[in-house]
């Protein structure tokens, strides 16, 4: 027993200090860090949820998403679809010029898409129309159409059934045929070419561009109307023709619009008539036909075709776009400057004119047939 005091219970000693670093021995709770009371403490803390994202993920989120971001920014947009425009023309030539003017508004109103001319001459347009009615129907094939040419080739080429093998979307431009002659010519209108012709028919060469283009066919139609006979004179261009005319080699000639109305504005050229009812506005110093007792109406019409069985939701995207074309401001100063007037000719309606023009020229193929150029 130690000196000066009592000597330990069992109790007491069982509550000494453990050489173990601070793990008391309790009977219920075996070793356990601390003191039994800070043990059970411990255990009945609520446990705390598990977070969904740490603060670390959430400080990485946005930086992630920022990155995103940035990477689909330099990705390149999608590449719009490429629709080629199919016209029966050498570059430069007949209807290439108002194809390539055209493009660029069918590109603005149809929208996120890329038009390409493409040329394809040969057999005096027919080439081109084929090439059209032979494409797919997916509508990434267009054809840029003109009539008469469309019911010419129909008859001159045999070829009957080619109508059938398109489909017309609408017609946008309409161009007048207009009669000329040098400005030192003595003749006043198309009434004093026909009374000259009519006393003397080979004096009166009348020019036109190759045989079977829309104003050599109003020529042999004036000379059906009015039952005089016409010394006509087909050149191998409209330029040749107008160039014939200017420099008094032919008594006159008849162009479109497009191909004189530069002659007619700087006077190198004078106006004898256009074939229409109407003055043309254009042009309104240049009498009607109407006017000289000439009832005969011959224009241009041009816009697009598509090959027969095309989608109708690709037809009526086309339709609208046309509409809207022609009421663009900037396509009609073009019409303006270059002698066309823009329209809005549904299919249906430009159809129904094609199989018109048909049975008028199937007629006169019969009375005096024509030998089409081989070219576009």
């Amino acid at each position: 027993m130690p000196l000066g005091g009592r000597p330990k219970t069992i109790h007491e000693l069982d509550q000494k200090p453990s050489p173990l670093g601070g793990l008391s021995r309790d009977v219920d709770q075996g070793w356990v860090r601390g003191t039994p009371k800070a043990a059970n403490q411990a255990e009945n803390q609520p446990k705390r949820p598990k977070q969904g994202l740490t603060r670390r993920a959430l400080l990485a989120t946005p930086l992630a998403l920022a990155a995103t971001t940035a990477q689909a920014r330099t990705q390149p947009p999608p590449t719009p679809p490429l629709l080629s425009l199919i016209v029966g023309s050498p570059p430069g030539r007949g209807a290439d010029p108002s194809a390539r003017a055209f493009a660029p508004f069918l590109e603005r109103h149809l929208r996120d898409v890329r038009v390409a001319v493409l040329n394809r001459p040969g057999e005096a347009g027919l080439a081109a129309l084929r090439l059209l009615a032979g494409s797919d129907a997916s509508g990434l094939t267009l054809g840029w159409v003109s009539s008469p040419t469309l019911p010419a080739r129909m008859v001159d080429r045999d070829a009957p059934g080619l109508l059938d093998r398109l489909r017309l979307v609408g017609a946008v431009q309409k161009e007048p045929l207009v009669f000329v002659s040098s400005p030192r010519s003595p003749l006043a209108s198309v009434g004093d070419l026909l009374r000259r012709a009519g006393e003397d028919s080979a004096a009166m060469a009348l020019g036109t561009p190759p045989e079977g283009s829309p104003g050599h066919l109003a020529a042999l139609r004036l000379q059906a109307r009015t039952g005089t006979k016409l010394q006509i004179v087909a050149f191998p261009s409209a330029t040749a023709a107008r160039q014939a005319a200017q420099g008094g080699h032919a008594a006159a000639a008849v162009l479109a619009m497009a191909d004189a109305i530069e002659a007619l504005r700087d006077g190198t050229l004078s106006g004898l008539g256009v074939a229409t009812r109407r003055p043309h506005r254009a042009m309104p110093d240049v009498a009607p036909l109407h006017a000289s007792g000439v009832a005969l109406q011959a224009t241009i019409l041009r816009g697009l075709a598509l090959p027969a069985g095309a989608d109708p939701g690709r037809i009526a995207a086309l339709q609208s776009a046309l509409s809207r074309i022609a009421t663009d401001p900037e396509f009609i100063a073009a019409a303006d400057e270059s002698g066309f007037q823009p329209i809005t000719l549904p299919g249906p309606a430009w159809t129904a004119e094609v199989e018109k023009d048909h049975a008028i020229l199937t007629t006169l193929w019969s009375l005096s047939p024509w030998t089409p150029t081989p070219a576009g």
